[in-house]
């Protein structure tokens, strides 16, 4: 029987190598895997739909089941997780020693509905006493100008373009933004002259925190099945969720291998058992039922900040064929 060809567009990672290199193949489909960076990605897919498959930002797939079309259907696949303390940065003349102090304060953001940024206004409203509508928010590029938001939002908060020909990065560090919310860091963070800095000095530790407390390790994407493809073949929702489980189960197994380091960390082993030891064996876990909390406390943060006009069930994510047990 021919093989179904599929593209699947998705960054450069460890859990997902194996379907890069063909090691593992999905049931019945012929996968061609486009290795692209996420932003072009998520904009492509986004705004074009030009992949059967893609790596989506969890956010911009919840944003996009309140459209009447619902143009994707999700797998309950976590490409990328990250805590997300280490992603606050702030002019060190702003007057911002703790959270609570960005209340008031101007704060850059690449994009209003990057699932990074959800993640960071919920745990600073939840944790920090810094509400979401306590902060006027800046959008645009984060090194370059010219960056907008890759679908449209309508919420009610204080949300600005920055001026053309502008940057985050330098606007942060000439402090006419306060501070900066986002998944990379600013280039201006490196600099000598310490005008850039974290809001937690130690975000390692913050987040170590945050998990003991919640057990929440954020996630920040999904896999996404264009509908019209996933219509006319259903059964490749199931078949690619497995596939995506064998990959995870391969890196996990190449994971505590001590023989020779496969990156350029000297403790990168004993990271790694500190990373099981505190987050249990299966802490990159995917499917639904071991990720109903993180995912109901993300739904609500995104409906909160007014990025879906109802609060989803974490169920409505995802296609039905991957919520069901095969195992025998």
């Amino acid at each position: 029987m021919r093989r179904l060809p599929l593209t699947l567009a998705c960054g450069d990672y460890d859990r997902t190598r194996a379907l890069l290199e063909g090691t593992v193949r999905p049931d019945g489909i012929d996968l061609t895997y486009l290795r692209l960076p996420v932003e072009e990605t998520f904009f492509r897919m986004v705004r074009h739909r030009e992949f059967d498959v893609a790596e989506m930002s969890l956010s911009s797939y919840a944003a996009s089941l309140g459209r009447t079309e619902r143009p994707f259907v999700a797998l309950p696949v976590f490409t990328s997780r990250m805590f997300r303390h280490g992603g606050i940065f702030v002019n060190a003349e702003a007057g911002i020693d703790k959270p609570s102090d960005l209340r008031g304060k101007r704060v850059g953001n690449a994009e209003f509905q990057l699932t990074a940024n959800v993640w960071i206004r919920g745990i600073l409203a939840d944790e920090h006493q810094v509400p979401v509508d306590s902060v006027s928010y800046l959008t645009g590029g984060q090194e370059s100008p010219g960056r907008i938001e890759k679908g449209a939002i309508d919420t009610a908060f204080d949300i600005s373009p920055i001026p053309e020909g502008r940057a985050l990065a330098e606007m942060l560090h000439a402090g006419e933004i306060d501070a900066f919310y986002g998944p990379r860091i600013p280039s201006t963070f490196h600099r000598d002259d310490g005008r850039v800095r974290r809001l937690f000095a130690d975000p390692v530790a913050a987040e170590r925190e945050y998990f003991e407390r919640t057990r929440i390790f954020p996630i920040m994407h999904v896999v996404a099945i264009r509908r019209d493809v996933y219509e006319a073949n259903r059964w490749i929702a199931q078949s690619l969720f497995k596939a995506f489980l064998q990959a995870k189960d391969a890196a996990y197994a190449a994971f505590l291998d001590a023989s020779a380091l496969r990156f350029m960390s000297p403790w990168l082993i004993q990271h790694a058992e500190a990373d099981r030891a505190l987050l249990g064996e299966d802490f990159w876990s995917y499917g639904l039922d071991a990720n109903v909390h993180v995912l109901e406390t993300f739904l609500g943060h995104h409906h909160a900040q007014g990025l879906s006009p109802r609060l989803l069930a974490p169920e409505e994510l995802f296609a039905d064929e991957t919520l069901e047990s095969f195992v025998i």
